[in-house]
């Protein structure tokens, strides 16, 4: 009973605002299937001979392309993932005029695959990659119909996934809009994150207000206006009921 109050009161929130920004992390396609990062049974605690970090580097990318590439297709692309009920939430509440922009931390595209139309990929896509030498364009199925080293078919380059590696900074232009909406926003929800990456976790700090839907606590918690611990898209489903 507890927790059918508490998401009415989320329903209530959302209802009274018209600016609305949203800001996802791992924990948002968790329930599509796609792996997170930094829980019991995610990536960087699963047993490897390399450490996840260090493969997903720029440098080991170009060092040791072979093996990233195995690592990476194995672990981080997951083409069978579908939107959960929060991705499709989201896009409702996109079409309703409500929610201006998705700011997500995702790589995996299942917001732009349930029709979101405003993404802000901070991190990038599995989607993109281009040639470190030439800048030609290739799409995921280049990539995944490729074994190890995977080059450029016009000039023999390396093929890169257009994903921030650690070792690399984000796009500028991206966390300039992200902060743009959020300073313009009534509302920033938040969901699926752990809250411990930056430079996303310090965009909180732009938001006038904050919900919080998370799995579990955050070192954030207390700086939000409202917390829910749930699963996102379980919450959503619950917010589309009338």
């Amino acid at each position: 009973m507890e927790k059918v109050k508490e998401v009415k009161r989320i329903k209530e929130i959302i209802e009274k605002a018209n600016y609305i920004v949203f800001l996802g992390g791992a924990g948002v396609s968790t329930e599509s299937g796609v792996p997170d990062f930094r829980s019991a049974r995610g990536i960087y605690n699963q047993q490897n001979e390399l450490n996840p970090e260090k493969i997903l580097s720029h440098n080991f990318f170009m060092n040791q392309p072979k093996i990233f590439y195995d690592y990476y297709k194995e672990k981080i692309v997951n083409v069978e993932a579908l939107p959960n009920q929060g991705h499709i939430y989201l896009t409702k509440l996109e079409k309703s005029g409500k929610l201006k922009a998705i700011i997500t931390q995702n790589i995996d595209g299942l917001h732009k695959e349930a029709d979101s139309k405003n993404v802000i990929e901070l991190h990038g896509s599995i989607f993109h990659n281009h040639c470190v030498k030439c800048n030609k364009y290739f799409d995921l199925d280049y990539i995944r119909s490729h074994d190890g080293t995977i080059r450029c078919d016009s000039c023999n380059g390396l093929v890169k996934p257009d994903v921030v590696l650690y070792g690399e900074n984000l796009d500028d232009n991206l966390v300039e809009a992200a902060i743009t909406h959020i300073i313009k926003s009534d509302l920033l929800i938040v969901a699926g994150t752990s809250l411990n990456v930056y430079p996303a976790a310090g965009l909180l700090r732009y938001a006038k207000k904050k919900l919080l839907i998370n799995l579990t606590r955050t070192s954030k918690d207390i700086f939000c206006d409202y917390v829910y611990y749930g699963k996102f898209g379980e919450t959503c489903e619950q917010l589309m009921l009338d």
